[in-house]
């Protein structure tokens, strides 16, 4: 099946490989999708709609392994302070749905925030653009594509007393 993401990606010339997956409506987690597609969750990356300021509309991607720090989002996108959209704005403002956001394709080209981690590996995993199919591609061909701003997008691990990560 082609989505949008995939004739996008085509038009660009940029190869890619996709990869289907069972979905389980009540388990969208990307370490599920991780899972499912055999790749480690830090290779699997999500893409979050957020809200810079109450106005601006940004994507943030990164891996499904990393959380979201705001702050920092915040400040690469030249603002104060950085919210997820709510779920019920992601499909008018995307036209994709919970667990099949990508960046390629999207209704309105929002500016695109990427953590650095993306370049780590040879290949990630993004959504294809519907639940239950993935895009494998290289980062440098994800980051031209998707016309990318690399900067640091994840909270630092918190330890516990232990040394364990909590």
């Amino acid at each position: 099946m082609k989505t949008n993401a995939c004739r996008l990606l085509d038009a660009l010339q940029i190869r890619y490989e996709t990869r289907e997956y069972p979905v389980d409506p009540e388990d969208l987690s990307g370490e599920t999708v991780a899972r499912k597609i055999n790749m480690p969750a830090e290779q699997v990356f999500k893409t979050l709609l957020c809200r810079i300021d109450q106005r601006d509309i940004v994507f943030a991607v990164l891996s499904v392994a990393d959380e979201l720090d705001f702050k920092k989002l915040a400040s690469a996108a030249g603002g104060h302070r950085a919210e997820l959209v709510p779920i019920k704005e992601v499909h008018p403002l995307t036209g994709y749905i919970r667990g099949g956001v990508t960046v390629f394709g999207s209704k309105k080209p929002f500016p695109v925030f990427a953590d650095g981690s993306i370049e780590l590996f040879d290949h990630v995993s993004v959504s294809a653009g519907t639940r239950g199919m993935q895009i494998l591609l290289r980062p440098a061909d994800y980051l031209r594509a998707a016309e990318a701003t690399l900067v640091d997008l994840t909270r630092t691990a918190a330890f516990d007393a232990e040394g364990g990560s909590r």
